[in-house]
């Protein structure tokens, strides 16, 4: 059975860091793409990140300024996303999910939830 776990979300203060891990099981973890999305209060679905099967090419949507860092470990069948200087518009549940090429994104996790406030 495949499986997506997220887990790392939280109470943050504007500015504060914090990094959302995913751990994979059920098949092979280096065959796969990953991504971050995330859904904030009141929006659509957003793509926040994504990372290839090896860890060598990393994919960030715009409004990320540069700010986040995705990163993965095969080893240990995990992905992660690193989130420092965060804005209280980062908040929302945030998902990790498996790209299935032709498929889309054809598993997710159960999402963790961000919320950024003062």
């Amino acid at each position: 059975e495949v499986k997506l776990v997220e887990s790392g979300g939280g109470l943050v203060q504007p500015g504060e860091s914090l990094t959302l891990s995913c751990v994979a099981s059920g098949f092979t973890f280096d065959d796969y793409a990953l991504s971050w999305l995330r859904q904030r209060p009141g929006k659509g679905l957003e793509w926040v990140s994504a990372i290839n099967w090896n860890g060598h090419s990393a994919y960030y949507a715009e409004f990320m300024e540069g700010r986040f860092t995705i990163s993965r470990d095969n080893a240990k069948n995990t992905v992660n996303l690193r989130m420092p200087s965060l804005r209280p518009e980062d908040a929302g549940v945030y998902y990790c999910a498996r790209w299935g090429d032709y498929r889309g994104y054809d598993y997710w996790g159960q999402g963790t939830q961000v919320t950024v406030s003062s």
